[in-house]
């Protein structure tokens, strides 16, 4: 996610050799420019930030004490008529091909992205937008896509970044020919071609005496820069004219949860049910809806890589006797053993912290960590903190002398040991993108399947999550 810096600042002036001179004429420069559409109303779309609904007491206000009686109404209220927090559950079908969890309904869809920010599209870069840029390319509908606007606003950027390199390339031209070391109506290519200055492959001109450097870029860029504004501003996607008018198309698009994104809101929010394959029965098709503790075992089991067929097969049979009515003796002994620094374990306990306390979290596989924290998400702020969990083994049980040391050395290099080559490399590419690198150190527990009870949150409370912020020391902006 690049971010470009000072690229809407109109150029006054422009300094070489230590003096500053003025562009020529900004009339001849620049083009003028289609005016922006209006943005969405992104506060009244995400208003919600979660996909539940929550009914907050009046303010207290103490100069003024009908606020207590308000305040007692709405309490009294709630006590016989409890509103409903979790109004719509989402229903969801977990792939084991993806690893992901998909939702299918357009209404769900919408809610879980607008209220939360939740998974992305699986034919989008982000928000699902299929449908809508499809419509428009079809000349169904009207209108931009979030990713249109995008691709505009670089292609705005890029149009002035052109125009930019040509001022200063006219106003360096000009201050040469005001010292004398160029004639009136010459240009700077005659001085590369006279020998006088020369070009480096990146299009910075020096001179014999190395006083001028100029950062320009030839030719190339004057034609590009005459090109561009020559032309519109092109656009993301046209509509074809030979392309037959539909006024239906079907939605091919789904919502693509993570297993720790579905976990958080099938188990912490409890507004997401996933279901089974369609099973059977005298009275049609029904589905079957896993439990939170069926979920947990599923996604720890579909964490290791390659899947073990054998106890995935377990597994599944341990599912269809609980369908099945059987037992809870006979089908919980044959279900595989979650060990205590499972990879989805991990991850899902990361973030459920960072969730809990606001954030809004999302996979950071794009920068080469494990997850991005928003202030309130994509569609208002860049991402702040780029999240890497490491997994710490300080608890007494792994250091231990009765402890399995080879077991322990083999679970260390699965989970992969870091080093300081690894944090620089990782640091780098936070501090090019400016977000700031955070270690979340979980602290591993001793095995605990065999000894719970099947209460999810009691399996929380053993692990602690810190964190640890690196920030990348540079001489010349860390002098203090």
């Amino acid at each position: 996610m690049a971010v470009d810096h000072d690229t809407t600042t109109p150029i006054q002036q422009v300094k070489v050799n230590g003096t500053q001179s003025q562009p020529n004429d900004r009339s001849t420069n620049t083009s003028p420019r289609n005016a922006r559409p209006r943005r969405p109303n992104y506060n009244e779309i995400h208003a919600k930030p979660l996909p539940v609904d929550v009914y907050p007491l009046p303010a207290f206000l103490p100069h003024n004490p009908i606020s207590i009686v308000r305040i007692a109404v709405s309490l009294l209220s709630h006590s016989f008529f409890p509103p409903k927090s979790h109004i719509v559950v989402h229903k969801a079908y977990f792939s084991s091909e993806t690893q992901s969890i998909h939702v299918t309904d357009a209404a769900s869809i919408r809610a879980l992205w607008e209220q939360g920010f939740w998974g992305k599209g699986s034919l989008s870069r982000s928000e699902p937008q299929w449908l809508a840029g499809e419509k428009k390319k079809r000349g169904i509908e009207a209108g931009k896509t979030s990713a249109e606007v995008t691709q505009n606003r670089r292609e705005e950027r890029k149009q002035f970044k052109l125009e930019r390199a040509r001022a200063q390339r006219e106003a360096i031209e000009q201050q040469l020919k005001e010292e004398g070391q160029l004639d009136p109506d010459g240009s700077l290519e005659e001085l590369v071609e006279k020998g006088q200055a020369t070009e480096s492959p990146r299009g910075t001109i020096y001179t014999p005496d190395a006083e001028h450097v100029v950062t320009v870029s030839g030719d190339l860029i004057t034609s590009e820069i005459n090109k561009s504004v020559a032309q519109d501003t092109p656009s993301w996607s046209t509509s074809d004219a030979a392309t037959p008018r539909i006024d239906y198309i079907q939605d091919q698009e789904h919502l693509q949860l993570t297993a720790e994104e579905g976990f958080y809101l099938s188990y912490g929010l409890g507004t997401l049910s996933v279901v089974t394959d369609c099973v059977g029965s005298d009275k049609g098709i029904s589905h079957t809806s896993y439990s939170t503790w069926q979920l947990l075992r599923l996604y720890a089991l579909h964490a290791d890589s390659p899947l073990p067929e054998a106890a995935m097969s377990q597994l599944q049979n341990a599912f269809h006797q609980r369908q099945m009515g059987h037992d809870a003796s006979r089908w919980t002994s044959s279900v595989p053993t979650i060990e205590p620094d499972n990879a989805f374990v991990l991850r899902y306990v990361v973030f459920h912290h960072f969730r809990s306390l606001g954030w809004v979290v999302r996979p950071g596989i794009k920068f080469a960590v494990d997850y991005l924290l928003y202030l309130r998400g994509p569609a208002f702020h860049h991402a702040e903190f780029a999240i890497m969990i490491v997994p710490s083994y300080s608890d007494r049980y792994w250091t231990q002398t009765g402890a399995d040391k080879a077991g322990i050395e083999k679970r260390k290099e699965g989970q992969g040991k870091k080093d300081w080559w690894w944090l620089h490399r990782v640091n780098r590419v936070q501090s090019s993108v400016f977000k700031t690198l955070v270690l979340a150190y979980v602290e591993i527990p001793p095995p605990w399947d065999r000894h719970t009870d099947g209460q999810i949150g009691d399996v929380l409370k053993k692990y602690t999550v810190r964190e640890v912020v690196i920030r990348r020391w540079s001489p010349n902006r860390n002098r203090d």
